[in-house]
């Protein structure tokens, strides 16, 4: 399968076709998410959805943050540790090759939490035929993951921790911010929009 490269967010990113290209609409989650360090108390970064781990790189890049990321794929994994290595970040970052839910130990917490779950409903996966299946198909409303993603940082989110999740649009943040609701312990807050996505932040 042919490689490809891209520069995102100041970073040398590596891909092919069985792997989500990365967007670059996307680096706007990246930069927020380093704005959110600087007043995060110490302590490792998770994210969920890894993919080729561009999103993740880009919030520590110039930090000296340790990066947790997950993701179920193998070939993600491979590209998300060269671009670790391939930009000077390798031992800053460990890769847990694993579904999302079955990650984490229950006693782990993230003072920041970045989350890039597949948020197309499944109905319209066939308008983006590039794209692997897998890495874009959110179920009958595109928010089977997102709302793990949600569960999983009400879980493991600090208290005065902050969570980045990437959305399709305006109508899927209402109804995350509905399940965040229904939780109880962590709220819908700050939306920013793209012409291609929605990133939303999250905090206790």
């Amino acid at each position: 399968m042919q490689e490809q490269q891209l520069t995102f967010h100041g970073l040398t990113i590596r891909y092919n076709s069985d792997v989500l290209e990365p967007r670059p609409w996307t680096a706007a989650q990246s930069a927020w998410a380093a704005d959110l360090l600087s007043d995060t108390p110490p302590g490792p970064v998770l994210e969920l959805c890894a993919g080729v781990g561009h999103i993740g790189l880009g919030a520590i890049r110039d930090s000296s943050r340790h990066l947790v990321m997950v993701d179920f794929s193998p070939v993600a994994q491979r590209f998300a540790e060269e671009n670790a290595a391939a930009n000077g970040l390798a031992s800053q970052v460990e890769f847990r090759l694993a579904r999302i839910e079955e990650a984490l130990g229950a006693d782990e917490r993230f003072g920041l939490i970045i989350a890039d779950p597949p948020w197309v409903p499944s109905t319209d996966t066939l308008k983006f035929p590039a794209d692997p299946l897998t890495s874009i198909d959110g179920g009958d409303d595109g928010l089977d993951l997102a709302r793990t993603c949600v569960d999983l940082i009400d879980q493991h989110l600090t208290e005065t921790g902050s969570a980045l999740l990437q959305l399709g649009n305006s109508t899927q943040v209402k109804r995350i911010a509905a399940h965040a609701a229904e939780l109880g312990s962590v709220t819908v807050g700050e939306t920013r929009s793209f012409d291609t996505g929605v990133i939303v932040h999250l905090t206790r």
